[in-house]
């Protein structure tokens, strides 16, 4: 498309864009102008809602919004974007599609200028969606849909669109595939079928570690995806400080997390033998992730562990099941939180603690009371309709802490209030953990962030911390315009599967 000029927006707009944000916002111009769609993919906190609202508020002023533009956000993130609506946008009709009468709106769409729905319901509703004539689909945190096969995913391709917008700070996570089912969705055929892509894209570069075929892909998808980082571009955010910190496992906690391992071991040999023998292995995989599980399970806390078998592993026993040892809450982990926790409170920070296991926040709920620390909870059974409410308590900064699943909290949400984060357990991919992260250190935050990464050490935590280095390679290469190692590129082994069972302090 060649280079771009940064665009000033109509008058009417709610808020003064950056520098960059006009050229993201004449990038989206460009798009629409030649029939095109693409993937705005800025770095988390740099602003994506404000410069899709600027594209769809210019596109009204042009008189080119006879339909109305559809926004798909995940249910956490309805509030977010409603206030955001009106904060940048006031001038639009905002109709938001939730909760059990919605269908009586049904009838309104033609009426509204920008119309906010979910994830979920954008299948239960695909009737009624995929009749309205739109102008614009816009889907926020677009890896919701990197299963091309799912409802959600089939919903949105059958959307009636001029025009298709993705948004994330994450396209590609996991592996190459996710990044085809978003252009499936945007440009149905450029990277070609499922089949095409996995035979002349994927296979060659996660298999084999073709950097070469890496370069092309790059290219291929460089000009339908516009990313850029806090570094190039926010340079004027306070620093963010990581921290990866490496608590030993002692007593009951050690003896259970050594049980577990032998316990799962026999599991493990024989997935191992099978995809030697190039079997399909289904149930041994699903049984191994999760034996993987429960020892991240205990690396957390004794509790989460479900089940009980002998002290020892026992050879007639299911593989997977944990032993019978006490499960008396000793953690290292806890015993850090209980530390630190006050002290940062006494300091005047804000913290988010983060955790995937829902249940560990909820007995983490006892010990802040005990500590005499203010606390806010966001996981996936806080009602949608009071997100909102609890996001803006939160950034009153009466509250010392806020406990949040990744799941629910991990995307998304402004939350600046905070200026320390801590990451109770490692994740597959680091992707999530810096979406985590950016809750905190993004526009508005004025405060140095730490963020704190909690691992036991030695454990299968530390060796996550190894393959996440992989995934970010991957990504870098393909995304980035950088070219991966070779061997970082190739998919994980049966030797490296063997390592994250090793013993502790082995590897």
């Amino acid at each position: 498309m060649g280079p771009l000029q940064p665009l000033t927006p109509p008058p009417g707009l709610g808020l003064t864009l950056r520098p960059y944000q006009c050229e993201g916002l004449a990038w989206l111009q460009a798009l629409r102008s030649q029939a095109l769609a693409g993937i705005l993919a800025d770095d988390m906190g740099l602003g994506k809602t404000a410069q899709a609202l600027a594209h769809v508020w210019t596109e009204h002023q042009a008189g080119r919004l006879d339909r109305p533009a559809l926004v798909v956000a995940p249910a956490s993130l309805l509030a977010n974007w409603q206030a955001e609506v009106r904060r940048v946008t006031p001038g639009l009709r905002l109709l938001v599609l939730q909760g059990p009468r919605r269908a009586a709106d049904y009838a309104a769409l033609p009426a509204h200028d920008i119309v906010l729905t979910s994830y979920p319901l954008l299948w239960r509703d695909a009737m009624a969606l995929q009749r309205q004539p739109w102008h614009l689909v816009i889907l926020d945190e677009a890896q919701m849909v990197k299963n091309a096969g799912s409802r959600t995913a089939s919903a949105a391709r059958r959307l009636n669109a001029r025009h298709r917008l993705a948004l994330t700070g994450t396209p590609l996570e996991n592996h190459l595939g996710e990044l085809w089912a978003q252009f499936h969705f945007l440009l149905p055929g450029f990277l070609g079928d499922a089949r095409q892509f996995q035979r002349v894209w994927r296979s060659p570069i996660e298999k084999n570690g073709e950097t070469a075929r890496a370069e092309l892909l790059a290219r291929r998808v460089r000009p339908f995806i516009l990313r850029r980082s806090k570094d190039q571009v926010a340079t004027e955010l306070p620093p963010m400080t990581e921290q990866t910190i490496r608590l030993r496992l002692d007593g009951p906690q050690r003896a259970l997390y050594e049980s577990v391992r032998l316990a799962c071991d026999k599991t493990v040999r024989q997935l191992i033998d099978a995809m030697t023998r190039h079997s399909d292995t289904p149930g041994l995989q699903l049984s191994v992730l999760d034996a993987l599980l429960k020892l991240r399970q205990v690396c957390c806390d004794p509790r989460l562990v479900k089940g009980g078998a002998p002290a020892t592993a026992q050879p007639d026993a299911p593989a997977h099941q944990p032993p019978n040892l006490p499960l008396d809450g000793a953690s290292a982990k806890l015993d850090w939180l209980r530390a630190t926790l006050p002290q940062l409170a006494a300091e005047g920070r804000r913290v988010i603690v983060f955790s995937q296991f829902t249940e560990w926040l909820r007995l983490l709920m006892p010990e802040l009371d005990a500590l005499h620390l203010p606390w806010l909870a966001l996981t996936g059974d806080t009602p949608t309709d009071q997100r909102g409410d609890l996001v803006a308590h939160f950034q009153t900064g009466t509250v010392s802490v806020l406990l949040a699943s990744l799941k629910a909290g991990g995307t998304g949400l402004n939350l600046t209030a905070a200026d320390s984060v801590v990451l109770l357990d490692p994740w597959w991919n680091p992707a999530v953990e810096a979406q985590a992260a950016a809750r905190a250190h993004r526009i508005g935050q004025t405060r140095p962030v730490w963020v704190a990464r909690l691992v036991a050490e030695g454990s299968i935590e530390e060796r996550m911390l190894a393959l996440q280095a992989r995934k970010a390679q991957l990504a870098q290469a393909v995304l980035g315009g950088g070219v991966a190692d070779s061997q970082a590129v190739a998919r994980f082994s049966a030797d490296e599967l063997t390592g994250l069972l090793a013993p502790l302090g082995e590897g």
